[in-house]
């Protein structure tokens, strides 16, 4: 072979054998921060504060809901290529906001499909990152993800944390299957800053905390409306505290070389199965008295 061809091919032949360089540790207050629905005060109100403070996000297109008509609440396609060239990521909610079901995934790839041409027909790129409908998810859908060239998907914090509640649990790579990455918590009007504070305490040990926000505010979903002031109140904290906020695209250094779990709900189920166990326990006969009669053994002395 000669020399000079053998020079042009060593740098390609080496990249081919060298091992895959493995995933970058997680360090401790990574933020995941997610806006989900297309609401107009995610230009409006997120965008120049987060440009502000220096914050990466993602922000979840659909057309559903009154997104065609109504501009008062929900982004034009011109601020959301904005917000593509702030070097924000847009993702992908399905063109109708539709909440995936076993009956409805034959849908699915034409809803990602039209949220997919909508982005290339204003110059932004084909999202790789999706975010479940009203947070509802079935495994069966995660082939027409995968064909959709979706590399990573939040889900809400159920089944772990009832919807009610708002939480839910910090993402792990390597463990939680990337189309399955669960929220860490889900913003209500209710919240304060300690709600943002107990999620980003999880952001931990190899953890990662997701946020989910609607608007901020939100004028067409009162019940997942953030105040302008608390949201701010919340971004600022963050900062103050010194917590890496990136977009959903961003985990690819965290993930880089682990596969993806063989069985997608194995994380899902090994949670619940945890927490079964442990109800269990705390209703197994006597292990209430045993405590209730120490206490009382206490007192009489």
């Amino acid at each position: 072979m000669p020399r000079r061809l053998l020079a042009a091919l060593l740098p390609v032949l080496v990249s081919l054998t060298a091992p895959a360089s493995p995933p970058a540790p997680v360090p401790d207050k990574v933020v995941v921060l997610t806006f989900d629905d297309a609401s107009a005060s995610h230009h409006a109100i997120a965008r120049p504060l987060l440009q502000r403070l220096g914050f990466g996000a993602t922000f979840f297109i659909t057309e559903g809901f009154t997104f065609r008509t109504n501009k008062r609440d929900y982004l034009t396609w011109e601020q959301i290529a904005e917000l593509h060239r702030d070097g924000f990521e847009i993702g992908n909610h399905t063109r109708d906001h539709l909440g995936i079901t076993e009956k409805n995934v034959p849908r699915l790839a034409e809803q990602l499909e039209a949220i997919a041409t909508r982005c290339r027909e204003h110059g932004i790129p084909a999202p790789v990152s999706f975010a479940w409908p009203g947070n509802k998810f079935h495994a069966s859908a995660l082939p027409v993800l995968e064909a959709a060239g979706i590399r990573f998907a939040r889900r809400g914090g159920e089944p772990e944390v009832p919807y009610a509640k708002g939480g839910g649990i910090p993402y792990e790579p390597g463990v939680d299957h990337p189309l399955l990455i669960p929220t860490t918590a889900d913003a209500r009007p209710v919240w304060t800053l300690d709600h943002v504070k107990a999620a980003v305490a999880q952001a931990r040990d190899g953890r990662i905390a997701v946020l989910q926000f609607h608007g901020v505010p939100d004028g067409e979903h009162p019940w997942v409306n953030t105040p302008r002031e608390r949201f701010e109140e919340y971004m600022l904290w963050l900062k103050e505290t010194g917590c890496t906020v990136i977009a959903l695209r961003d985990i690819a250094r965290f993930t880089a070389g682990r596969p993806a779990p063989a069985d997608p709900m194995s994380a899902i189920n090994h949670r619940l199965q945890a927490a079964a166990a442990v109800e269990v326990q705390r209703a197994a006969p006597g292990s209430a008295p045993r405590a209730s009669s120490k206490a009382g053994a206490s007192a009489s002395k």
